[in-house]
């Protein structure tokens, strides 16, 4: 085997062309039209699982992903695993690198395992380069190649700071959908900058949830009608998207579809080899029902709370508090419901506002619902008691509750005021949660919400909130249902309502049972 220093060409060396072919080949390759397929063709390398190291000859929409790369500025694929996306990528941007000089090219992967992975085939391919082909390496290493024409590829974990500072030539992301979402926001509103002076971005990636970072740009990308309602050739946020199917892969038929389900289940077979946007992760809500869910508008706004449908005589409503400190960590949130058809009305967020004006808003937010009533006694109010609740329960008092509109609510069978929130209490009120948004019994306006809820997940015995996301909206919105579930004892007709689907009416005593 070859040390890598002799697969290595040695910077500024000349370079000798054996014969005409050689010097052909270098001359295809240069070409700035169609250079990259000639060098990807003929000189690019893989290592293949089970048959070793092998020419790569991309099949036909393979050649349609790369040549989008090269002829577009922005271009977004969304593609099935296995599809070749990253290999594709790889050759295109080592052919870039060696004949468009000077150029920064920048690889960010969502794991520094795959930033390196990447690297690796760069490398690889490198090394089977003939010597008349390569560009000499003045740097060769793990992380970063720099080469004698000026050009460089840099590798990194996409963090909020990747890129920073750097004029980049070429940003390439792979599975930039599994990128943290709030990462990736970050990341992206740092990095745009980096491109305005005319830099190219490639991003690749098997869809995750369908409103992270990469559905947004795929969204902007598949919006392809102009303001008169002619079609364009990319989308109104620039991107050219690309899109390739698992059965134009040869090989992949029906019977191998069915297998791969089999394996995979049907989820899964759905969102990484179908490519549609359902969330990877564990959620309290079943994935389906998740993409599913829709967000309006708010109809007003009363300062930072958002109003979806203004209270109106004869129904019932619950108004939950999640206090939070409000010192800029955690926020406290309010969800507003209506008894009567389990349906968000209003909503509030917000991780500034300090407990004493958290029950002030609670007040004005009650005043507001009467005011459209004129039913007080219609009203129920409360707010989770446990650590930093007591804290709300102290502002309750010096505020005064005679001060506040509806009736204070409390959870039965305990003595403190409020409701607690235990593990057992948790997963009970989830389950009832999820029965009733899943039966479609419960209906979400609002935007936030259904964003929490799809970043909401099994943590160990639990659900909670992913690392680097919130779930405040959610826990209001679970005391909401445990609220709704204790009104039942006093309002009978939400009973159905709240009822599970599967939940049998009994028959009174003198109905005959018929066999």
């Amino acid at each position: 085997m070859p040390s890598v220093d002799t697969l290595i060409k040695q910077p500024y060396t000349k370079t000798v062309f054996k014969d005409q072919k050689q010097l052909d080949d270098f001359v295809k390759c240069c070409d700035s039209d169609l250079g990259y397929l000639y060098f990807i063709d003929n000189f690019f390398y893989i290592q293949h699982p089970t048959r070793g190291s092998l020419l790569y000859h991309p099949y036909n929409y393979q050649e349609r992903l790369i040549s989008t790369y090269h002829n577009y500025r922005y271009s977004i694929a969304l593609m099935p695993r296995q599809s070749g996306k990253t290999t594709s990528a790889a050759g295109y941007l080592l052919w870039y690198a060696m004949f468009v000089p000077d150029s920064t090219i920048l690889i960010a992967a969502h794991k520094y395992a795959g930033a390196q992975e990447i690297m690796q085939r760069i490398r690889y391919a490198y090394e089977n380069c003939p010597m008349y082909i390569k560009a000499g390496a003045a740097t060769y290493n793990k992380g970063s190649l720099f080469f004698d024409n000026g050009s460089r590829i840099v590798s990194a974990t996409t963090t909020e700071n990747t890129g920073r500072g750097m004029s980049i030539t070429l940003l390439y992301l792979d599975e930039f959908a599994f990128v943290r979402p709030t990462i990736a926001e970050q990341f992206w509103t740092s990095i745009t900058p980096t491109l305005a002076t005319g830099g190219k971005a490639i991003i690749t990636s098997t869809p995750n949830s369908d409103e992270d970072q990469f559905a947004l740009i795929w969204k902007g990308a598949n919006k392809t009608e102009d303001e008169f309602g002619n079609k364009t050739d990319v989308g109104k946020n620039g991107f050219k998207a690309y899109r390739s199917y698992w059965h134009e892969q040869p090989g992949r038929d029906d019977k191998w579809a069915e297998e791969m389900k089999s394996q995979l289940g049907q989820d899964r077979f759905n969102r990484e080899i179908g490519c549609e946007f359902i969330i990877a992760d564990e959620t309290l809500i079943n994935p389906n029902t998740l993409i599913m869910l829709e967000a309006i508008e708010p109809i007003d706004r009363m300062g930072q709370v958002r109003w979806y449908k203004k209270p109106t005589k004869g129904n019932i409503y619950v108004v939950a508090l999640d206090p939070s400190l409000g010192t800029g960590s955690d926020p406290a949130a309010i969800q507003i419901f209506e008894a009567n058809t389990t349906e968000q009305i209003g909503e509030w967020k917000h991780n500034k506002t300090e407990i004493p004006q958290q029950i002030k808003l609670l007040a004005d937010i009650n005043k507001y619902i009467v005011e459209c009533t004129n039913e007080p006694n219609n009203l129920y109010y409360s707010l989770e008691n446990n650590s930093i609740g007591e804290a709300a329960l102290i502002s309750l008092a010096e505020f005064g509750e005679n001060n506040i509109q509806g009736i204070f609510f409390s959870e039965s069978g305990k003595k403190r005021r409020g409701f607690n929130t235990t593990h057992k209490v948790k997963l009970t009120a989830c389950a009832k949660f999820k029965t009733l948004l899943e039966s479609k019994k419960m209906k979400l306006h609002s935007r936030s919400l259904i964003s929490e809820l799809k970043t909401f997940v099994a943590v160990g015995g639990s659900y909670g909130a992913k690392v680097g996301e919130t779930d405040d909206l959610v826990m209001a919105a679970l005391l909401i249902t445990r609220m709704l579930q204790q009104l039942t004892d006093f309002h009978y007709d939400l009973e159905n309502q709240m009822r599970d689907h599967d939940e049998m009416i009994q028959p009174l005593p003198f109905f005959a049972v018929l066999s």
